[in-house]
């Protein structure tokens, strides 16, 4: 593992919440609240988790993004109250689409971290 400096973390962070209000934003249907200011749980500059806030219940966590040097990502935070379980909901998710692809069936989308000028224009929201 690397280590990196106090201001490299904070500049890493920031990028990585900047891009997972664009995520966000790209996600047809999906509102929330304000995304918070410094990652629930993150490794910089690996894997950061973001708290989303609810709309329905203001100052409550409604959702978690995954952003880092992975594919963005994001889940509702029913019965996952805690960011380390919303970890392991996204690495479920992504070995259930895996073993989908390596079969050749259809998976639920594609990876949020390419380029959009790499992505086709149907992004699938996830579960």
């Amino acid at each position: 593992m690397s280590e990196i400096s106090e201001q490299e973390e904070e500049a890493w962070c920031a990028e990585r919440r900047d891009l997972v209000a664009k995520y966000l934003a790209s996600q047809p249907g999906l509102e929330h609240g304000e995304i918070g200011e410094w990652p629930a749980w993150h490794v910089a500059p690996y894997v950061s988790i973001w708290a989303i806030e609810s709309l329905a219940n203001p100052g409550s966590v409604g959702w978690w993004a995954i952003s880092g040097d992975l594919p963005g990502d994001y889940c509702s935070a029913a019965g996952r109250r805690h960011p380390r379980l919303a970890l392991r909901h996204f690495a479920q998710s992504w070995r259930e689409q895996l073993a989908l692809a390596a079969r050749g069936a259809e998976t639920i989308g594609e990876p949020a971290c390419r380029p959009s000028s790499q992505r086709s224009s149907n992004i699938v929201q996830s579960s």
